[in-house]
């Protein structure tokens, strides 16, 4: 009798547990201590959790992802270059809230402002910066939210380049976090600010030069093993928000979280999203770029048939204990007229995870192939006859 009651008290005191860890800690027995947040992986894209995602939320300077979007864009583009000088208006020195203390008439490289954008959250680099892209920071937002709806953020408006608290200055955490998936992916160059500590910039102005320190906003780059960035942001409206990236083991994630109700917390939370995301779930790869899967027929060249080869690394996050071997099916041209240049498209790969279409790339020429002359033309008459 004695060992069912000791049993039974077992059994109740781990009860509790099961339901906390079973099924490795389902999405429903998560929460985060904030308004809303999200996970996403990002080289597909797919959501690993979310709470309240979608709930219009100021951003503090977690806008500023957005704005560096754009000048990193403008410099890819060519219409700005990272040695320019940039002078700086008596707007954008005149910012509140977190800055460098520009002065009117102070001229910064693109470089040196972009830094104290992304490593300190500097309000007066930011404006300064939106005024030199978009000739008036007004200008500059209308870029921002052209820029917003071309990547479908249909939940966002901004109203200014820095955070500053404004009526209908609003996004959201997955449209934070889609934003930040741009710059990562197309502009990875900006972790080599994003992941820095510390670092200064020189102060240059009528009284001579002096040194200024840039210390990094977002903790998780000393405390997070793996943190890649990206942006912090608080205002009294917005309270604590951050958009973090980190990578482990091959995986790349990316987690937003608005509204916490104290720095600590943001951080805190923000480690427990990631660690989420890290153990629970895994990448799987599909076949690596310029792995050979078929031949198509060359028409009228000098070669009979051409390679088809995998452009892109498809991966897809699953989760642990069931990633299997992604599926694919090849959609190909039934052949290509020449000439035509190495790396032209011949179909694409299409993977399948569950039954569920899980990504597709291209397939490309693995070579050139040049149209044939005249005498190619003979020799394939003649094979075709002998």
């Amino acid at each position: 009798m004695f060992k069912r009651i000791v049993s039974a008290i077992l059994i109740l005191a781990f009860l509790p547990c099961y339901f906390v860890f079973g099924e490795e800690a389902s999405e429903g027995a998560y929460t985060v201590d904030c308004k809303s947040a999200v996970l996403i992986e990002q080289n597909s894209g797919k959501i690993l959790f979310e709470q309240n995602k979608d709930e219009k939320l100021p951003p503090a300077s977690v806008t500023k992802v957005m704005t560096l979007l754009l000048i990193y864009e403008a410099v890819n583009d060519g219409s700005l270059k990272w040695e320019d000088e940039v002078e700086v208006s008596e707007h954008a020195a005149g910012m509140g809230g977190s800055q460098i203390f520009l002065e009117p008439g102070e001229k910064q490289t693109v470089k040196d402002l972009t830094k104290s954008i992304a490593i300190a959250s500097a309000n007066d680099a930011a404006v300064a910066m939106a005024e030199r892209i978009g000739g008036s920071e007004e200008g500059f937002v209308k870029l921002m939210n052209e820029k917003a709806k071309a990547l479908g953020l249909t939940n966002t408006n901004f109203i200014n380049a820095c955070g500053l608290d404004a009526e209908g200055h609003y996004t959201t955490a997955y449209d934070i976090a889609l934003m930040s998936r741009e710059l990562l992916l197309k502009y990875p160059e900006v972790k080599e600010y994003t992941e820095t500590w510390q670092d200064t910039i020189l102060h240059s102005t009528s009284k001579g030069q002096t040194e200024f320190g840039l210390t990094n906003t977002n903790k998780l780059i000393k405390q997070y093993q793996g943190a890649t960035g990206l942006k912090t942001g608080s205002t009294g409206k917005a309270l604590y928000c951050l958009s973090g990236s980190a990578t482990r083991n091959d995986m790349d994630l990316i987690g937003v979280i608005m509204a916490a109700p104290d720095p600590k917390v943001r951080f805190k939370e923000m480690a427990g999203l990631l660690d989420y995301g890290f153990g629970n779930f895994c990448i799987i790869k599909g076949e690596e770029p310029g792995t050979r899967v078929g031949e198509v027929p060359v028409y009228k060249g000098k070669d009979d048939s051409v390679a088809a080869a995998v452009k892109d690394l498809v991966c897809l996050p699953a989760k642990k204990g069931t990633e299997d071997k992604l599926e694919y099916r090849l959609e190909m041209c039934e052949s290509i007229t020449a000439p035509f240049d190495k790396g032209a498209k011949l179909g694409e790969i299409i993977y399948f995870k569950d039954g569920e279409e899980a990504g597709r790339s291209d397939l490309v020429a693995e070579r050139s192939v040049p149209a044939a002359n005249i005498l190619d033309n003979l020799k394939n008459v003649l094979e075709e006859i002998f």
